[in-house]
């Protein structure tokens, strides 16, 4: 089933009065977990955890299946909904974003036009968004991180 997209316009108009839902994917791997940097704003130049808006009607499964092939090329499989980040904006936009722990079921990660580097972590980036900075380090011992 395909899930249509506002127009940009419409979206901005939204999403600036309700919440947002969103997915962020915490891809683990034996090499660490994969954070991207920001190539668009917010938060342009800083490490993040790959992640997204879901769509109307669309399931989170999906929304995750579709974010980690389109932001890092890969399928994943979900291990773990570990909790839920909210965001708090300073242009008024409000996000409620579940934190999901995935592992890479097939294909190699690659960064997109949302973040075009991309890396392996094993130490929680100075240069991180700051809600995910906390989150990461609230479970920095389940994802093996330092």
């Amino acid at each position: 089933m395909d899930y249509p997209r506002l127009p940009l316009k419409d979206f901005m108009s939204i999403y600036h009065k309700v919440p947002r839902a969103a997915v962020d994917l915490i891809v683990k791997t034996e090499k660490g977990i994969i954070l991207t940097k920001r190539s668009i704003p917010p938060y342009l130049g800083m490490w993040h955890i790959p992640g997204g808006t879901v769509l109307f009607k669309e399931p989170l499964t999906h929304a995750i299946d579709r974010i980690a092939q389109e932001e890092l090329g890969i399928k994943v499989k979900i291990t773990n909904l570990l909790g839920i980040v909210e965001y708090f904006n300073d242009d008024g936009r409000h996000t409620i974003c579940n934190e999901y722990l995935l592992t890479i079921k097939s294909g190699q990660p690659r960064g997109s036009d949302q973040g075009k580097n991309w890396a392996y972590f094993t130490t929680i980036r100075e240069n991180i968004i700051p809600e995910q900075g906390d989150f990461l380090q609230k479970h920095k011992a389940e994802l093996l991180l330092h």
